[in-house]
């Protein structure tokens, strides 16, 4: 119950803060060609609370899924003689298309901010060690190993998991080769593995680059020693003990704990040949992990064994830790620069939608806002502001799609407008007003329809 709190409440904060600079941007541009703001809404529906300045109402309404900024002029009613100077309608097509424009513009501004200060106040990370590869994986077939540290995605560099996983999502869908130039003390010069791809993962729902490589990244583990045995479980049943320290699965040595759980959980009804060391001598056991369900639905392995937890916890190598930031004036041209990445992999994500090569079940829709606003929320302030950055690129590229109903689809009329040389009848306009609520209601029915198929 803790858990939805939060996330509602960062749900409300993230699409607060959202709508409000990209309305903002519409009303400030708007007030700066002279043109009169009737009302200013946070939400839609029946208003939470509304005040009147400078001939201005601002409302706060009880839906928070978006906003509006109603001018004078924009609905098709009489409008004073006196009045008519502070029309939209009236105003030249440049103000209108820059009033127009603002919106997402403004959104594209906060990113830029957000990248800003999360490059001076730091990101940390951890440097991209790969931990295991997993046997005839594709990147195993390319060379790579235990230990190699990945420097480089297609020759993009990369410090940090984060950008390794950055730049694999960007080549979701595609066909060719995948380089992964990595290095390793034990390497002489660095590996370049390449990895052939076609029309990679493109029917995943949710899709784990990594996982499709074969590579796990390193990870602080304690040795897979039992602790407490359960009573009637799995584990007691395959003969295990309390201190049995399980050296191998199948064949494979077992690096550590989080190895076993990944093992056990991937494994439910499946028999699992174990070497395991009990006293100093090695003993060949065979365990059948029982079958369970996950909050989320997904089957699990269970053996009813829990760790034994060793007397000096391990600790990540400094060199490991990975702790980026800048200036304020070296951040600026870090934000532009992933602000501008972003918006091209947001493009790019959307073309490959169109096309089918990736899945439209990637879409998301408020509940997965929701969990992820929450999630961040939780981590820290740096994981926050970079989702909030994301998110907000997110609605200044969908909103200048050239969709009727979107600012995309006015600056395109406006386009027309400058070709004609006179405005786009309004029968087209209508016509192509219906087909925009269409597309978007049904793009939002099936990012809700995602959304509930992750929660169950």
């Amino acid at each position: 119950m803790e858990n939805i709190i939060i996330n509602i409440l960062a749900m409300l904060l993230t699409l607060g803060i959202l709508v409000t600079v990209h309305e903002f941007g519409h009303f400030w541009v708007a007030r700066r060609c002279g043109v009169k703001v009737e009302r200013f809404s946070i939400g839609f529906g029946k208003p939470l609370l509304k005040w009147t300045r400078q001939g201005t109402e601002y409302v706060i309404a009880l839906l928070p899924l978006g906003g509006y900024v109603k001018m004078l002029g924009e609905q098709d009613v009489a409008i004073p003689e006196s009045e008519r100077h502070l029309a939209f309608n009236h105003k030249p097509l440049s103000q209108r298309a820059a009033i127009v424009a603002a919106g997402p513009l403004a959104n594209f501004l906060l990113a830029i901010f957000l990248y800003w200060l999360m490059f001076m106040v730091g990101v940390s990370g951890v440097a991209p060690v790969v931990g295991t590869v997993k046997n005839d994986s594709p990147a195993a077939l390319a060379g790579l190993q235990a230990g190699d540290e990945i420097v480089a995605v297609d020759g993009e560099s990369t410090r940090t998991w984060q950008e390794v996983q950055v730049q694999l999502l960007g080549r979701l869908g595609e066909s060719g080769f995948l380089n992964l130039t990595a290095t390793s003390p034990e390497r002489a010069k660095p590996l370049v593995a390449r990895i052939n791809l076609e029309r990679w993962l493109n029917n995943d729902a949710e899709p784990d680059p990594l996982q499709a490589l074969g590579i796990t990244p390193f990870r602080l583990d304690i040795p897979p020693r039992l602790g407490e045995i359960v009573a009637g479980g799995r584990a007691e049943s395959a003969g295990l003990l309390p201190g049995d320290l399980v050296l191998a699965v199948n064949g494979d040595k077992l690096g550590g704990w989080l190895e076993w759980i990944d093992i056990v959980r991937a494994n439910p009804e499946s028999d699992l040949q174990l070497v395991v060391e009990r006293g100093g001598e090695r003993i060949n056991l065979e365990l059948r992990p029982a079958l369970t369900m996950a909050e989320d639905g997904s089957e699990r392995g269970f053996i009813g064994a829990g760790v034994s937890t060793p007397e000096v916890m391990p600790t990540l190598p400094p060199e490991m830790n990975r702790e980026i930031r800048y200036s304020a004036w070296q951040a600026l041209p870090q934000a532009l620069s992933e602000t501008w990445n972003n918006t091209v992999f947001v493009l790019d994500s959307i073309k490959k939608m169109i096309l089918g090569l990736i899945s439209v079940e990637n879409l998301s829709g408020p509940i997965t806002i929701a969990q992820i606003a929450g999630q961040t929320a939780t981590y820290g302030f740096e994981y926050y502001i970079g989702f909030l950055a994301v998110l907000s690129i997110s609605l200044g590229v969908l909103n200048l799609l050239p969709i009727p109903v979107l600012d995309g689809g006015h600056l395109f009329y406006y386009l027309v407008e400058t070709i004609i040389r006179r405005p786009v009848p309004e029968k087209v306009q209508a016509m192509g007003m219906q087909i925009g609520i269409t597309l978007i209601v049904g793009i939002m029915l099936i990012a809700f329809y995602n959304d509930v198929n992750r929660l169950f």
